[in-house]
């Protein structure tokens, strides 16, 4: 492992399983599962690597795992991009800036390491002056984790990837990032992957209705139009910046449409009146 901070997962045993092989079966069991694409999904190295961007959520593996595998299963099938970008919001209070990244060093899951992509990592952080370089802003953070053990399990111990953060989800913060990403990112084969749940604690069709508002904004990669629809009608998405942020850079990176890879909410899995809402969602070059 190449020297540097570590980032120590944070929420194993509590959103997913604290075990190597537990871990593992867990993953399948979401791939597998009724809500997810039900097969395992396998690495195609001549794939056509369309996918730009990826809308994934991050609850736990019980409740959006399933969701979150859709995802993963069609990253898969697109092939094996040679830089990773993963994009989460901030849910509690963090030391340092605004807006973070994590430079060098790596992150450990029960999966072993996810060694930090300090190229990539370095160029960004240099185009993106705000972003501050400190890993211990990321330490009890559990959106951007949660995505890892899925990117662990599809593409393996040479998996490399650059963690950021937006404690400031506003529309500044999203361009500038954004901006940053597309510059650094405009000769790689990237994928930028933005960690986020979508409706929090509203009834399944509330959700479903509010969702859908975004969701088209989202299909029209209008990132503007998203941020302002869901500050107009006070949608409890929690990533919104991070999603903002993932469609400024594909757009300037070629995207040309998206495409919903699948949307479930807690009550799904455990019923209830008020639920958590959850999304797959890509975005594509032509």
């Amino acid at each position: 492992m190449n020297q540097g901070p570590v980032r120590r997962p944070a929420v194993a045993g509590q959103f997913y399983a604290a075990g190597h092989d537990a871990l593992v079966h867990e993953i399948e069991n979401c791939y597998t599962h009724t809500l997810g694409p039900r097969e395992l999904p396998a690495v195609n190295e001549t794939g056509p690597r369309r996918i730009i961007g990826l809308v994934s959520p991050h609850a736990g593996y019980i409740y959006s795992g399933p969701t979150a595998a859709r995802g993963f299963y069609d990253l898969g099938q697109d092939g094996r991009p040679q830089r990773i970008v993963v994009i989460s919001p901030c849910h509690r209070w963090a030391p340092g800036g605004a807006a973070v990244i994590q430079t060098s060093g790596a992150w450990q899951t029960p999966l072993g390491w996810a060694q930090i992509d300090e190229e990539i990592a370095s160029a960004i952080s240099a185009a993106c002056p705000e972003l501050d370089d400190n890993v211990a802003s990321f330490s009890g953070e559990h959106s951007l984790e949660v995505q890892l053990p899925f990117l662990q399990h599809l593409y393996g111990e040479e998996l490399s990837f650059v963690p950021i953060m937006l404690v400031d989800q506003s529309s500044r913060m999203a361009q500038m990032v954004g901006d940053a990403l597309a510059e650094v990112l405009k000769a790689e084969d990237a994928v930028i992957i933005a960690s986020t749940d979508m409706t929090h604690f509203e009834s399944p069709e509330v959700a479903r209705r509010q969702d859908q508002i975004l969701i088209e904004r989202m299909l029209g990669l209008d990132a503007e139009g998203m941020l302002s629809q869901r500050a107009q009608h006070d949608i409890s998405m929690c990533g919104y910046g991070a999603v903002a942020a993932m469609i400024i850079a594909a757009k300037r990176l070629g995207a040309t449409a998206a495409e919903v890879i699948g949307y479930s909410n807690s009550g799904d899995v455990m019923p209830s009146r008020e639920v958590v809402a959850y999304l797959s969602l890509k975005v594509i070059r032509g």
